[in-house]
């Protein structure tokens, strides 16, 4: 029922369709939704160089939702500190660790990579959230992986349509 929405979003709207659509499916904080088949698709009936950019900016816009959700959840944590401090201890001492993770690895390239393949990026924008990564660093690599990843599967839509219409002889 969602997928049908979001198909009739791209087939009602255009490219304003797909980004509203790829906000939506990515704004879903762990929930699957699936933005990677209605990419495919619009890529077989529209511009794959322009659906790759459409998708990849309203992907990357969406995936803020998970960053505020981690920024959310340590102010959240903070608050309870004063109440349960063995917990929050626990909870800080998390959020501590992913940091200096997040540091050792080189976050932008570790927020680059989960973007540009379908690795989970919602956990690492929770992350990213929590630890007060800077923000503008966090969208510019969200941005750039989506931008490769909506383009390879635009691409993929593209060629495969075209293969698949040719072998049915259309």
């Amino acid at each position: 029922m969602f997928a049908e929405f979001l198909i009739s979003l791209v087939y009602a709207f255009g490219y304003l369709g797909l980004f509203a659509a790829s906000v939506i499916g990515s704004a879903s904080v762990i929930l699957p939704v699936p933005i990677f088949l209605l990419i495919f698709v619009a890529g077989g009936l529209l511009n794959p160089l322009a659906v790759g950019i459409i998708a990849g900016i309203g992907s990357a816009i969406g995936e803020l939702t998970a960053y505020a959700v981690g920024f959310g959840s340590r102010k959240l944590l903070g608050k309870k500190k004063k109440k349960k401090p063995a917990k929050a201890e626990g909870a800080s001492e998390w959020f501590r660790r992913a940091e200096t993770w997040m540091h050792k690895r080189g976050g932008f390239v570790v927020i680059l990579i989960f973007a540009a393949t379908p690795l989970p990026d919602d956990v690492i924008g929770i992350i990213c959230g929590g630890i007060k990564y800077d923000i503008k660093k966090f969208f510019i690599a969200c941005l750039l992986g989506k931008i490769i990843l909506s383009l390879g599967i635009a691409y993929a839509g593209f060629y495969g349509a075209q293969w698949i219409l040719s072998y049915l002889g259309l």
